[in-house]
């Protein structure tokens, strides 16, 4: 099989190594940021295709990601990933999901909290990241690949280059449709929740994790800074805790903020120009929830 250099280590690039490495081939990967500094260590990662176009595809993706997501939660219990029970509400009755097809046993409730009238419920993933990338970087790291923490000005010469660079390909791939939307989170200490909730509409979710609880958030495109603003995170627990009273008690662990690499459509391509390089980014805020999808194509592509 052949060389193949994966620029970027957050859940897409990393994803998309393991399985070029499963497919037999001689995988480098290259990053500014290592795995536990990428956007993807920030996110909430609840299943959830959010910010992510065109639908047909995003739903395909997200579908073999639940699969796979669903596969480790039974098989691999030290990667963190957990298929928990949750609901999603409303102000007024919605029509089904436009990704409803990717979801086994969704239904609707009235069982929602004060000031909603309908919701959804469903089983689905729930990923601890900072868990999940680091076994995701030893499973690159046991298959036989490499990750080297660089800066990458162009495209690797040699082999064929995967470009999972996310809001670097504005410079990298000199594609300026690719743009942050600002997402702000809280961690909140675990006090026993089990059920996720979430209100896209703010977008408002509290999300529980082994350990902590992430609560959010934010939806603010074209703003790239990093830096926590305290009346943000007032805005997110005042907000959160009508879906979740407990909220309000709960001891604050730290914060953070991610940019999420929005684009009009998720670009998973073999470039024109260059054919030996082939893109995967644009996934908005579903990175992890369409990154195995997105990853099995990557590898058709390079086959191809």
């Amino acid at each position: 099989m052949s060389r193949v250099v994966v620029v970027g280590a957050g859940v897409v690039g990393l994803s998309c190594a393991v399985r070029l490495l499963e497919a037999g081939h001689d995988v480098e990967i290259l990053a500014r940021e290592l795995p536990a500094r990428t956007t993807s260590a920030t996110a909430a990662a609840l299943w959830y295709p959010y910010l992510a176009f065109p639908h047909d595809r995003v739903t395909a993706w997200a579908a073999r990601s639940f699969e796979v997501f669903a596969e480790l939660a039974a098989a691999r219990p030290d990667a963190g990933v957990r298929l928990r029970a949750g609901t999603e509400v409303f102000a007024e009755a919605p029509a089904d999901p436009w990704w409803r097809d990717a979801v086994p046993g969704l239904r609707r409730t009235a069982d929602v909290p004060p000031s909603y009238t309908a919701g959804w419920t469903f089983t689905a993933p729930v990923i601890d990241m900072p868990v999940y990338l680091a076994w995701l970087a030893r499973r690159v790291a046991a298959l036989g690949g490499s990750l080297t923490q660089t800066t990458v000005e162009a495209w690797p010469d040699g082999g064929t280059v995967v470009d999972c660079t996310g809001l670097g390909a504005r410079d990298l791939a000199g594609d300026d449709a690719v743009e942050p939307v600002r997402g702000q989170v809280l961690y909140l200490e675990q006090w026993g929740l089990e059920r996720w909730w979430l209100d896209a509409s703010g977008p408002t979710y509290v999300v529980p994790r082994l350990d902590e609880v992430v609560v959010g958030g934010t939806e603010q495109p074209g703003v790239r800074d990093l830096d926590p603003d305290t009346a943000t995170a007032a805005d997110i627990l005042e907000r959160a805790a009508r879906l979740v009273p407990e909220v309000a008690d709960a001891r604050v662990l730290r914060h953070g903020v991610g940019l999420r690499p929005a684009r009009p459509a998720v670009r998973v391509e073999r470039d024109a120009a260059d054919p030996r390089v082939v893109h995967c980014y644009g996934h908005g805020g579903a990175g992890v929830t369409l990154s195995w999808g997105c990853a099995e194509e990557v590898v058709g592509l390079v086959a191809r």
